[in-house]
């Protein structure tokens, strides 16, 4: 196991650890206060738990989103830290870090490389202080899980540029899914500090953990709506999004923070 993995399981220990009601809201309220997070969509810091009921904390709030018909929207509160044009099979990290759309998603997925050549891509940066839930970004079938284990590097902006292949190294759960007969993937990758992910509509899923093989699941008939909550991160991560070729019109929001509803793209 990589010492990111350690790291990550240990820290997970302590962010799930329930202390004494007046030291646990001690931790709750210095983390409000280090990564300076707004909880007015939130209950107060106080009521969570756990650090990690904290992390997960749903909306007490319910969040408008953009229901124009085909529009794409944002699935979690994020960064856009690179987004654009595949060149052909490659993508970015960041500017100047290349990889391959193969790589990330995996030879399970050869049947579909065609059709994301040349396509549009998207990623999305969770930082410690956003809503760590991620939603359905438009009415879709999910037809295949990919779970890929791997390492836990940080997915912040320093180690984005200095780390050769960091999502494709990285831990991930990919997401195979169409709308209007158009494939689009959802690739959530793991990252430094607890790097567990969950799925709602997949509990057999179990990352971080001490497996090194390949898990892929499909369904026949799993539908979502636009908005619909999928699922969260313990900790803050990274999720990337590939479109079929001229299958989307994305809005220009590079290096622009988003939030969970907001209209990134619409379908063609």
């Amino acid at each position: 196991m990589h010492i990111t993995n350690l790291i990550s399981q240990y820290f997970g220990k302590f962010a799930k650890k329930e202390f004494p009601s007046f030291f646990q809201k001690f931790i709750n309220n210095t983390y409000v206060k280090i990564f300076k997070i707004d909880m007015s969509e939130f209950r107060n810091a106080k009521y969570y738990k756990s650090l990690t009921d904290l992390f997960t904390r749903e909306l007490a709030i319910p969040r408008e989103i953009d229901e124009e018909e085909n529009s794409f929207i944002s699935p979690a509160d994020s960064f856009i830290t690179q987004c654009g044009s595949l060149h052909k099979e490659t993508l970015f990290q960041i500017k100047g870090m290349e990889y391959s759309v193969e790589d990330l998603l995996t030879y399970y997925c050869t049947d579909t490389f065609p059709m994301v050549k040349d396509g549009k891509y998207m990623n999305f940066y969770l930082a410690p202080s956003d809503y760590h839930r991620y939603h359905a970004p438009i009415d879709c079938e999910i037809k295949k899980l990919i779970h890929v284990p791997g390492k836990l590097y940080p997915v912040n902006l320093k180690y984005l540029n200095k780390e050769l292949d960091l999502f494709v190294q990285n831990e991930r759960v990919v997401l195979e899914c169409f709308s209007n007969n158009k494939i689009f993937y959802m690739v959530f990758v793991g990252a430094l500090n607890v790097g567990q992910m969950v799925f709602d509509f997949e509990p057999s899923v179990e990352t971080n953990s001490n497996t090194k093989d390949i898990k892929v699941i499909k369904y026949d008939d799993l539908k979502v709506k636009k908005g619909q909550t999928l699922g969260y991160f313990k900790m803050g991560s990274t999720v990337v999004m590939v479109w079929e070729k001229d299958s989307v019109e994305l809005e220009d929001l590079l290096n622009q923070k988003v939030k969970y509803g907001q209209k990134i793209g619409i379908l063609k």
